[in-house]
């Protein structure tokens, strides 16, 4: 068993922020344990490349130079830098240089390729299991990710998300003659369906509960900005969803009379219906825990953060919404990090 002062569970865009902004605050790289099976730059790296994004590059390019840590000055040319910072891009050109600055962060920190599967708290110290080895550490930082969220029509054959959002991978299914069935209005939805509708199927149907919504930009702040549409999603939903129906796209409210028989006619599903928390690591001692919004404390030394455990704010509209995305990961650290190095054990 090794101990340490931290262990950050997760090397997705938060997990590296918070590997990054530890050793900005002075804690030695021999005292991080990064414990993640992959260091692929999260689902970022593995799963959503081909996704065109719906940030600002100018945003991507603050959190890669938020933390000194990242060393980004000294970086390699990298793509993103090409693009107009006002732009959009595909998630493929972030996930490069959060490729680069994950492999420099693990020579600097102890990095432990594995699961974590458990979490106890023994005589002021965080033992964390993983399938191989027992990591103690007196402070915790979660940063988990998420999976998409599904609903339950077993007679429907599924199309992953990651499939769904990426037209190369969507290529390669038999879709011919196929109806997919598109749950949501969100921004993964307005991606998934022009891509479906670019393969040989027969009919998509998007069901839906609300009304598009768009952000909306105001010099220094975002109307919608966590909730509204944004990008090239945006654009082909105003064409196509509040604009003119593409052939072979239909689309149902959830809740009105056709929806049985649109539903019944499908062959196939996609679900764009959010997010939700990637299993935590079992505590046994409390069972599940819920975290605090406002801080991202779970427990004495145990701390959340990224989209498994977003901060919630409240815009100067007076709208409430979860705050999302890099640039506010690293702004929840900036934050919270001060008051979890005194929340310890």
């Amino acid at each position: 068993m090794t101990g340490h002062s931290w262990a950050v569970i997760g090397a997705g865009p938060a997990g590296i922020a918070a590997v990054g902004r530890l050793l900005d605050h002075g804690v030695a790289g021999d005292e991080i344990a990064w414990i993640d099976p992959d260091f692929a730059a999260g689902d970022f790296g593995t799963k959503w490349r081909a996704v065109p994004g719906n940030t600002h590059v100018s945003l991507f390019l603050d959190y890669l130079n938020a933390s000194p840590s990242f060393r980004f000055a000294e970086a390699p040319h990298f793509e993103l830098t090409d693009i107009d910072p006002g732009q959009t891009c595909l998630l493929g050109l972030v996930a490069d240089p959060l490729m680069w600055i994950s492999q420099h962060l693990r020579e600097r920190v102890k990095s432990i390729r594995a699961v974590a599967t458990e979490l106890t708290l023994r005589n002021r110290r965080w033992l964390v299991r993983t399938a191989d080895a027992e990591i103690e550490a007196r402070n915790v930082i979660l940063a988990v990710g998420s999976v998409p969220k599904k609903l339950h029509h077993p007679h429907l054959e599924e199309i992953p998300l990651e499939v769904a959002l990426d037209p190369h991978k969507l290529a390669k299914l038999a879709l011919e003659d196929a109806t997919v069935a598109v749950f949501g209005s969100s921004h993964s939805s307005m991606v998934a369906l022009p891509n479906l509708l670019d393969t040989p199927v027969r009919e998509v149907v998007n069901f839906y509960r609300s009304p598009t919504k768009y952000a909306v930009y105001l010099g220094d702040q975002i109307l919608f900005d966590d909730t509204g549409l944004k990008g090239n999603a945006a654009q082909w939903a105003r064409e196509h969803i509040d604009g003119t129906y593409p052939e072979r796209l239909e689309r149902c409210r959830v809740d009105g009379p056709e929806f049985c028989e649109q539903l019944q006619a499908c062959s196939h599903v996609v679900y764009t219906v959010g997010f939700t928390r990637r299993q935590l690591p079992a505590t046994p001692q409390w069972g599940e825990l819920e975290y605090d919004p406002a801080n991202g404390i779970l427990a004495p030394g145990l701390f959340g953060v990224g989209i498994a455990f977003p901060e919630y704010g409240i815009d100067s509209f007076g709208s409430g919404q979860y705050r999302i995305g890099l640039s506010k990961f690293m702004q929840r650290l900036n934050c919270a990090l001060p008051l979890w190095l005194r929340y310890g054990t």
